[in-house]
């Protein structure tokens, strides 16, 4: 079994609150879970009204799957994210 995992920093200058951050995280990781069908969740900055890091987990048994999958949703954060991509870590691990 492998689990093929990103990590990601947005940068969200723009936010006045904490309740605005919020509804664009999740409306970006409803999107993302959707398209994906990835495990995907906000890990942690949960009170920085500037920055928000999430991580996305998929299990399968193809290392390649796996990865194109993550760098499929790197490439639509980059695009779609109402921010700055700052920070982005793929890695695949075999359980």
């Amino acid at each position: 079994m492998l689990v093929s995992m990103i990590q990601f920093i947005i940068e969200m200058p723009g936010n006045q609150s904490l309740k605005d951050k919020r509804r664009i995280v999740k409306s970006l990781k409803d999107r993302i879970q959707q398209r994906y069908r990835v495990s995907i969740a906000e890990v942690d900055l949960q009170e920085s009204l500037r920055y928000a890091q999430l991580g996305a987990a998929l299990v399968s048994n193809s290392r390649r799957y796996g990865e194109s999958t993550m760098q499929r949703i790197l490439k639509h954060v980059e695009e779609n994210a109402p921010g700055r991509l700052m920070d982005a870590k793929i890695t695949t691990e075999r359980f």
